[in-house]
């Protein structure tokens, strides 16, 4: 059946349901799981969406944003391993393109299923630039399977 799943998690209450069932399935399947965030970078300027930074506010931003997302994807693989997922990576990209990341690292990792949720957390930008569930859906060669 598969033998490596991606599941994609953003802390939401929905990719953590999301989340489980990547465990589920990984416990059924016998397979290796996979767990990824995209963590966003920081704009640097004004005309790139920010007020204006010095450096060390910049680095210290991508910084905190880097051990959140490390955290998420962590507690993921610590679960998985407590319910007797056989192997469990934590992986995190730095992007702002979230559904491009997430087929790339699924290809990377030679995953045969990605599991995320429909919604997860991007308010205004989400509705202007359309779903990254969707993203992956139409884009991705590798199957998906969207939890709502």
């Amino acid at each position: 059946m598969y033998k490596r799943i991606l599941v994609a998690t953003d802390g939401s209450s929905l990719s953590e349901q999301a989340v489980a069932t990547a465990i589920d399935l990984a416990l059924l399947a016998q397979a290796e799981l996979v767990s990824v965030n995209v963590a966003h970078l920081q704009p640097y300027g004004y005309f790139e969406g920010s007020m204006v930074l010095n450096q060390r506010e910049i680095e210290a931003s991508q910084e905190q944003a880097q051990q959140a997302a490390q955290r998420l994807v962590d507690a993921v693989r610590s679960a998985a391993i407590a319910r007797g997922v056989r192997s469990a990576q934590a992986i995190v990209m730095k992007s702002n393109q979230v559904a491009e990341a997430i087929i790339a690292t699924a290809k990377n990792q030679e995953c045969d299923l990605i599991v995320m949720a429909s919604h997860g957390r991007r308010s205004l930008a989400r509705l202007l630039m359309g779903s990254e569930t969707l993203h992956v859906l139409t884009h991705s060669h590798i199957p998906v399977l969207v939890l709502r």
